[in-house]
């Protein structure tokens, strides 16, 4: 596998330190996380997103979903089955997991819901009203109210 030298991005940015340590993440996340259970990212809309995740044999009640350092993390573990079951043939798997998402800044889960055996977890970016774009305004040959005099 290839490796990148990021220095030159730190040169003339700001703030994007996190992205270094997201990008080493994801190379050791990928190489230690299972396959189980299947799941899906959607985009839903221009700031909302969905993450399914196949949960069969599961109920709300086995499933946590948490949202800490920048991170959605999804377990599930399954209560013990109180009688013995003498199966013929096991093809749906209720073992345990953990499924974790980086989430980008300002992204948050909003809700959660269970349908048909998926589990839905819907997010949203919501930018901070002091984030967005704004246009300033220019004043000709006049003091600004609140400018700096030099």
């Amino acid at each position: 596998m290839r490796t990148y030298d990021l220095s030159p991005l730190y040169r003339s940015t700001v703030g994007f330190d996190r992205l270094a340590s997201i990008m080493d993440n994801v190379k050791s996340t990928d190489s230690s996380q299972s396959g189980y259970p299947p799941y899906n990212i959607e985009k839903i809309g221009d700031d909302a997103y969905r993450i399914s995740i196949a949960v069969a044999g599961f109920t709300e009640a086995d499933l946590t979903i948490e949202a800490r350092d920048g991170q959605l993390i999804v377990s599930g573990k399954k209560a013990a089955e109180e009688k013995e079951v003498n199966y013929l043939h096991r093809g749906i798997a209720t073992r345990a997991f953990e499924k974790r998402f980086q989430l980008a800044d300002h992204v948050r889960a909003v809700g959660a819901t269970t349908e048909n055996g998926l589990l839905h977890v819907d997010l949203v970016r919501e930018v901070p009203e002091a984030l967005k774009p704004r246009t300033i305004e220019i004043v000709a040959g006049g003091q600004v109210e609140g400018s700096i005099d030099v």
